[in-house]
């Protein structure tokens, strides 16, 4: 991936070196776990969420192999969430785009890309940090790249653990979405 996509990496200074913490990015195509998930391994590999439907295809084998773990959007999906939350607890770095799908698509879309609280709600009910991310190229990926991904300073959520789940999840999802759009900007 670093040299046939030319992925470029920056940032990684930022990630936690261990214990479990949610990786949380912009979604451009459903490549995007790959090059984000990359620059870990082999020390460390993603769990993501995945829509439920990817599991309902041929691909399934390859997602579960992967480290995915599928999600009910739209519905508020609790399993999904305590199955995110256990897994950060037990040392896991859980990807969640909390846009819930991409941000761009040439077809008519059932669900729009905009924020979702999951992954701070993931952060906080697990007690681990909030990591942004953001990528690029991965909706030019026939064209070879370039691949770009930065990793941010994880979001400060501590004066958010003694408020209301709900009220400190959205402030929480307000800084991580502010946190990606300026990586974003840098790629």
């Amino acid at each position: 991936m670093r040299f046939l996509f030319r992925l470029r990496v920056k940032g990684k200074e930022h990630l936690p070196r261990e214990g479990g913490y949610v990786l949380s990015a912009n979604h451009v195509s459903n490549l995007d776990p790959w090059p984000l998930g990359w620059p870990l391994f082999p020390e460390r590999e993603l769990r993501f969420m995945a829509k439920a439907e990817l599991f309902r295809t041929p691909l399934w084998p390859i997602l579960r192999f992967g480290g995915a773990f599928k999600v009910n959007r739209g519905q508020g999906d609790e399993q999904a969430i305590d199955t995110a939350v256990r897994l950060a607890r037990d040392g896991e770095v859980v990807a969640i785009f909390p846009e819930g799908t991409r941000q761009e698509k040439g077809l008519v879309k059932k669900f729009e890309a905009r924020p979702h609280t999951g992954a701070a709600r993931v952060a906080l009910a697990a007690g681990v940090p909030l990591v942004p991310a953001a990528i690029s190229g991965t909706d030019r990926i026939r064209r070879l790249g370039p691949l770009r991904v930065a990793y941010g300073v994880p979001v400060e959520l501590d004066d958010l653990r003694k408020l209301e789940p709900r009220e400190g999840a959205k402030i929480g999802t307000e800084r991580l979405m502010s946190a990606i759009h300026e990586l974003k900007a840098t790629l």
